[in-house]
């Protein structure tokens, strides 16, 4: 049975008051005790869920990984998150975890090391605190190598790989991509890599060129080069912009994805909202709050494009998600003045001018509908 001993530490972050523990985890696959850290956002709660994120390497990843997670999670780039970093400087144990054999596959002590996370860390995790299924890794130099093996399972135990400068095991550039060929579940790949070259180069942009070759919508892949990174200091390179690229879709509507994205949609306006905000409850299984940076951007895309249908809906999930405001009323009035029902617009922007202000919406703009339409009418 799994057992966990003294709670070492608590601390909370100055500026999030974020909870931060360190534990001694004993482990029955290695026989051994582990220091493992873990990071709970501050207004963690059992009734929400949160996507986990392993991070090896610890001592020196854990910390920036954690800031990133905060600063994203603050600022809508991605859902707040569990974070758990696995302690391996101490006497070099990071060499035994991650040791491969001359085939390349993982050493005796690495296997074990490998059922340590996947058959009692994570599972720990999951039963004892509120998790979704969305699971994340992150490794550096020869645990970012170790952390393709989870490839190797018929099921991903991950759904992100974030892989900082790997040493690569022997015929790694090969199987790798033919691994994420074969998935058909969403799997998000980040390769960092520092533009100086190593004895792993050429085997780095080898496995590189195959991925990009994969063709497949359920692969995310993502390969960023950093000139002027060494093999040391790409450690404290590329995380704000992996954690961008995985969890972009979390992201509110930017104007380079109204662009881009909404306004060349082939469907409805609102569909293009319901799809992404339908892809992150498929994807993270959380259930979130539709953002009134979103409606607005769908709004403006609806004149964009003259998809005037689409304000009905929109008024529908406006009356849902601010039901005190003018928001709402005011776009499905605009919805029977632009499809013929001019009537229904006075008498619907007449309640929408009863509500409360938000945004760029005002009472003013209402009571400018409301005299036109009067006027319209003679009265």
């Amino acid at each position: 049975m799994l057992r966990l001993l003294t709670i070492v530490f608590l601390l909370f972050s100055f500026a999030l008051k974020a909870q931060v523990t360190q534990e001694i985890f004993e482990s029955f696959k290695l026989q051994e005790r582990r220091d493992v850290s873990y990071y709970f956002p501050e207004d963690y709660d059992a009734e929400n869920k949160y996507p986990l994120i392993i991070v090896l390497d610890g001592e020196y990843l854990f910390d920036q990984v954690v800031a990133t997670s905060k600063f994203y999670s603050e600022f809508h780039g991605m859902p707040k998150s569990i974070v758990v970093g696995i302690h391996q400087s101490e006497k070099s144990i990071r060499l035994d975890d991650c040791e491969y054999e001359e085939d390349g596959l993982p050493a005796p002590k690495a296997k074990k090391f490998f059922e340590f996370l996947g058959m009692e860390l994570i599972p720990y995790l999951d039963l004892n605190y509120s998790t979704v299924p969305f699971k994340m890794v992150v490794g550096y130099d020869i645990t970012a190598n170790f952390q393709n093996y989870w490839l190797f399972k018929e099921n991903s135990l991950f759904n992100a790989y974030i892989n900082i400068s790997p040493t690569l095991a022997p015929e790694m550039e090969n199987r790798v991509p033919s691994r994420l060929g074969a998935f058909d579940k969403e799997i998000f790949y980040q390769l960092i890599v520092e533009k100086d070259k190593s004895k792993y180069t050429d085997r780095i942009l080898e496995m590189d060129k195959a991925i990009k070759a994969i063709d497949k919508e359920s692969l995310h892949y993502y390969f960023d080069e950093y000139d002027g990174a060494d093999h040391v200091s790409i450690a404290t390179y590329g995380m704000g912009k992996a954690f961008d690229n995985i969890f972009g879709m979390f992201k509110p509507i930017s104007p380079k994805e109204y662009k881009n994205n909404l306004l060349t949609y082939d469907g409805g306006v609102f569909e293009y909202l319901q799809n992404k905000y339908d892809n992150i409850q498929e994807l993270f299984r959380i259930s979130r709050r539709v953002e009134l940076n979103d409606l607005m951007a769908v709004y403006a895309g609806i004149r964009k494009k003259e998809d005037f249908d689409s304000l009905k809906p929109l008024s529908d999930l406006c009356k849902k998600e601010f039901p005190t405001t003018m928001l709402g009323f005011y776009f499905e009035a605009e919805y029977y003045e632009q499809t013929g029902d001019p009537q229904k617009a006075l008498r619907t922007f007449e309640k929408a001018f009863g509500m409360d202000e938000i945004d760029f919406l005002t009472k003013e703009m209402a009571l400018e509908k409301i005299d036109a339409l009067k006027a319209d009418f003679g009265y």
